[in-house]
């Protein structure tokens, strides 16, 4: 019977805590993956409106030299989703392969070289023949997208950190504390009285010591994600720098043929001058370089819908939403799991409900969160001196995003590690299903296997040595999540 009970004890605690932690990752998944749909749409409209426009206004001059916008595109697509692309460096080439394009279709008379549209290309940050559109964008576009990117990838690292840390099994100190909890009263008839709020709270905040941990980080990262959310409402918004895209480089476009000829005569004044084509040639490479048409933007009305006919607006007022109720989550956990009324009396119900012993008030004081405060915890026995390594590897994980968070904010780019390798799931998805994530490593007062610290020692070897130095972990851990960014 008793152990049937401690069974059943494990089982209710396990659900409890678990609905708690799967509403929350629920949340930072479903936000996860509307903004990234959203982004990915967003880029694709773009791309849309540019293509359609400058065939319409450009036509076949367009079609021929339509590669350079689609590989813009595509890189733009690719520091999305990877990351792996310098934004300045690739406008700055887009610019300079642009130059090339247009350059030789207003000097259609002349025959140019490779070697000499490569010198071309070089003038083109001291002459600006694009006036000061390449300047703003590349200012606008970095910007953007790092913020953009920034803050899906940070959804994503809050999705699975909490997966990680919600699938919990009890250790034999907070196993016996849970039955003595939840069933023991049975032995004295009392079936019907529930357990003491504060006596419920001590038992929880000894059994998920190390998740209180988290809390510091975890508000920091908070912060850090409003922040950000800040900048993608005002001026890194993404949807008002992609929408009008296609407007600013036809703009561009315009600079470089109104002021053609000034720029031509300094380019061969630099460069030297090219060799003329032969007659013959001349007036059929000046019919087909004809390059006339004025850009005429779409009407509002005409404006294709981004992602699922949202807006950024809408996404970014929702999560700041969800992100605020979120602060605080895991220092309140145990006190969210004991308002249950599967697990507690109410918490006005001091005098009618069981202490532990007997029928009466509960007398001790709550123990504060985290494992530093359980060493006087008056139910539950937890060996302070072993903080959990995956707990420590989920606080340096939100550390690290917070920092990227902090440099998105100031609008500089930041270099990202593939979260695909730190989640438990499929990458870009919902990360691993609810209650099914993978154990890691080992738990104090809340393992993931069910075996007690003791029963580990011998196995964990040097990892969970006597008595190791907190700042010997940090090390050790920093070392192998730094193997794992590469």
């Amino acid at each position: 019977m008793e152990e049937k009970y401690s069974l059943q004890s494990k089982d209710d605690f396990k659900s409890v805590v678990s609905e708690q932690c799967n509403h929350l990752q629920a949340i930072f998944a479903s936000r996860y993956k509307k903004f990234d749909e959203f982004f990915k749409e967003l880029l694709e409209n773009a791309e849309k409106s540019l293509n359609d426009m400058f065939v319409k206004t450009y036509g076949r001059l367009y079609m021929q030299n339509s590669e350079l916008f689609k590989d813009l595109f595509g890189e733009l697509k690719r520091y999305y989703v990877a990351g792996s692309v310098n934004l300045e460096e690739m406008l700055s080439d887009f610019w300079a392969r642009l130059l090339e394009r247009m350059f030789r279709l207003v000097n259609s008379q002349y025959h140019f070289t490779d070697e000499y549209l490569e010198c071309v290309s070089k003038y083109t940050e001291q002459l600006k023949p694009f006036g000061d559109v390449p300047r703003k964008l590349k200012l606008q576009v970095t910007r953007a997208f790092v913020a953009a990117r920034t803050f899906a990838q940070g959804l994503a690292v809050a999705r699975d950190v909490v997966s990680k840390v919600s699938v919990v099994n009890p250790t034999v100190q907070c196993t016996h504390a849970l039955l003595r909890m939840t069933y023991c009263s049975h032995c004295q008839g009392l079936v019907s009285v529930k357990p003491c709020y504060n006596y419920c709270s001590n038992i929880m905040r000894g059994c998920l010591a190390n998740q209180g941990d988290l809390d510091f980080e975890w508000n920091n990262f908070i912060d850090a994600m409003l922040m950000v959310a800040e900048r993608l409402e005002g001026p890194f918004n993404i949807e008002s720098v992609m929408d009008p895209i296609d407007v600013k480089i036809s703009d561009a476009i315009m600079n470089m043929q109104e002021n053609s000829v000034q720029v031509s005569q300094k380019v061969f004044q630099g460069c030297g001058p090219p060799k003329p084509l032969p007659a013959g040639r001349i007036s059929r490479s000046i019919s087909e370089g004809a390059f006339s048409a004025r850009f005429r933007p779409y009407h509002p009305e005409e404006r294709p819908t981004t992602a699922a006919g949202t807006s950024l607006d809408r996404l970014v007022t929702d999560v700041k939403e969800k992100l605020k109720q979120a602060k605080k989550f895991w220092s309140s956990l145990p006190s969210n799991v004991c308002s249950d009324e599967r697990m507690a009396a109410g918490n006005g119900n001091e005098d009618d409900c069981w202490n532990g012993k007997g029928k009466s008030r509960y007398l001790f004081a709550v123990t504060g969160n985290g494992l530093a405060n359980q060493g006087n915890n008056p139910e539950v026995q937890v060996d302070t001196s072993k903080p959990d390594i995956l707990i420590l590897r989920q606080i340096m994980a939100l550390r690290v995003m917070t920092s990227k968070m902090k440099n998105a904010y100031n609008g500089n780019d930041v270099d990202f590690f593939d979260i695909s390798d730190e989640s438990s799931g499929e990458g870009s998805g919902s990360g691993c299903e609810y209650q099914q994530c993978p154990s890691e490593l080992e738990y104090n007062a809340t393992d993931h296997s069910g075996k007690s610290a003791n029963d580990k020692a011998s196995s964990a070897g040097g990892l969970v040595g006597a008595q190791p130095s907190l700042l010997a972990v940090f090390c050790i851990l920093l070392l192998v999540m730094q193997r794992e960014w590469r």
